[in-house]
């Protein structure tokens, strides 16, 4: 025990016979660090400072890295990057890519820490550590990290219309609570904003400031609700011209066949998961944060419940859509598999069935958006004649 305690707190760089220039970026609003490793500077780390932002000057210092790499050694090696999933999003990797860079997005979760004792942090450290994980990344271990698939500017386009969506709804839920809550504490009780006779009220005098107040929310209201009825607009209009050569042709459009399933959550299931490419059924499952966690350890065995590592968005999209599939589609297998589940534990754990319901749905639409393979017992939309 006393020699790992006693270890130094200087990582050792993994010897390898390099066959690039990898480089890992710390990006901030401020600055940007560099951190490189060359081929023939030992295992040495150099580190440098660019502004936030400055692309150009970015592109300059990898000219400058790569003559020094090629002064040492008299030939020309390739770029790889790393850099961690953050603010600044897929920009600065498309940047890199269209110059012919390679260049890969992490997802710094899953990063391996230290948890021997409190672990420092600093920006020399974390490039040191992002430049370690992008060699074992390039040497084939498998679960070193789990590299970011970057979508395209058209898909990452598509999920601004749901995502905003959900913004203006939370934020008319606040205004709508604060006009009741005002009105409540004047004893005015059923009073519903969102009628279209709001500005109309029960005839009963108010203070005149709160009654200022009332209106001026009134009015954030109605530019709310005209903005969400714009951006349904626009949901509906993509949904009608959606384009064909996805990877998930008329996805959204096939899943509003199904019964139970609105313009809204075939939208967001389309534009949040179904348009990336999946091998299996448990690669659906782990993008959704809806896989099963074992916990395993010698004669002890038991679930930890699902791991929550993808998307929240679907994940939670995906748990509404099951309850209400059980509403909309009694007749279906999903829904008689859920019922027997519920029976067999006496009623109870019904949270913990739904999830797994969600997950098993999720995997039926992904199979029938993409092979056509029809939910068993699912009932469709009568087509419109």
């Amino acid at each position: 025990m006393e020699t790992i305690a006693n270890r130094p707190d200087e990582p050792i760089a993994v010897g390898t016979d390099l066959g690039a220039i990898f480089i890992s970026l710390e990006l901030s609003r401020s600055s940007w660090v560099v951190t490189a490793l060359l081929p023939g500077g030992g295992e040495k780390m150099s580190r440098h400072t660019i502004p936030g932002g400055d692309l150009a000057g970015l592109l300059a210092r990898f000219s400058r890295l790569r003559e020094k790499a090629q002064a040492r050694t008299g030939r020309h090696f390739p770029i790889i990057v790393i850099q961690e999933a953050g603010l600044d999003g897929f920009w600065i990797h498309r940047a890199l890519l269209s110059e012919r860079i390679e260049s890969h997005v992490v997802d710094p979760a899953s990063i391996a820490t230290s948890r021997r004792r409190r672990r420092a942090k600093t920006d020399r450290l974390d490039g040191e550590t992002l430049v370690r994980t992008l060699l074992a990344f390039k040497r084939g271990e498998p679960r070193v990290c789990a590299m970011v698939q970057a979508p395209s500017p058209e898909d990452e386009d598509c999920r601004r219309i749901t995502r905003e969506r959900k913004v203006l709804i939370a934020e008319r839920v606040e205004h709508v609570n604060r006009i009741k809550g005002l009105l409540f504490a004047q004893g005015i009780r059923g009073y519903e904003p969102l009628r279209r006779d709001r500005r109309a009220g029960d005839g009963r005098d108010l203070p005149p400031h709160l009654k200022a107040q009332i209106l001026r929310e009134l009015d954030r209201l109605e530019l709310l609700l005209g903005q969400i009825k714009a951006v349904e607009a626009e949901r509906d209009a993509m949904l009608a011209g959606e384009a064909q050569d996805r990877d998930t042709p008329e996805a959204a459009k096939t899943l509003l066949n199904i019964r139970g399933i609105g313009p809204e959550v075939a939208a967001l299931l389309c534009s949040e998961g179904l348009f990336r490419h999946f091998d299996n059924r448990r690669q659906v499952a782990a993008y959704a944060g809806l896989a099963p966690t074992p916990w395993q350890s010698g004669a002890v065995s038991r679930e930890q419940g699902v791991s929550k590592a993808g998307n929240p968005r679907l994940r939670s999209t995906m748990i509404q859509l099951a309850w209400l599939w059980l509403g909309h589609q009694p007749q279906s297998a999903l829904t008689r598999w859920f019922r027997e589940r519920v029976e067999q534990n006496g009623g109870r754990q019904r949270k913990t069935a739904i999830v797994a319901l969600a997950r098993k749905l999720l995997v039926a639409l992904w199979k029938y958006v993409t092979s056509g393979a029809v939910i068993e017992g699912a009932a469709m939309k009568p087509q419109a004649a």
